[in-house]
């Protein structure tokens, strides 16, 4: 496959609900990171830029992280398509403060998410 995550653009993800966000939240890896429904091809250690934008927010939130975690095309339990991108130190915190705002007191729910 190469490293055809790093022709890949840049992805745009809006998440409009707690619930969705709760889903793809990646709250459990350092520095936070969120799961991006895609069909695109990626390899685990990509470095992927995400134009992020929350809620009804007007604000695009730009984030690059690493993918750290891959759901195929028909992976078992209907899973939905995608990969778990880690923020990095420096893009993540920004994204990470203001998703752990957004779910406060949610992120130790026993809630099933995209990944977990």
């Amino acid at each position: 496959m190469g490293s055809a995550g790093a022709r890949q653009g840049i992805l745009s993800l809006t998440i409009k609900d707690k619930n969705a966000l709760y889903a793809a939240y990646l709250s459990y890896i350092k520095n936070g990171g969120l799961f991006v429904p895609t069909n695109n091809a990626y390899n685990l250690g990509d470095e992927v830029f995400i134009l992020l934008t929350l809620m009804e927010e007007n604000e695009k939130i730009p984030v690059v992280g690493k993918v750290v975690w891959i759901t195929p095309r028909g992976a078992q339990g209907n899973r939905t398509a995608g990969i778990g991108l880690q923020f990095t130190d420096k893009d993540g915190g920004p994204a990470r403060a203001k998703i752990e705002t957004y779910l406060a007191g949610t992120t130790t729910s026993e809630r099933p998410t995209h990944t977990m």
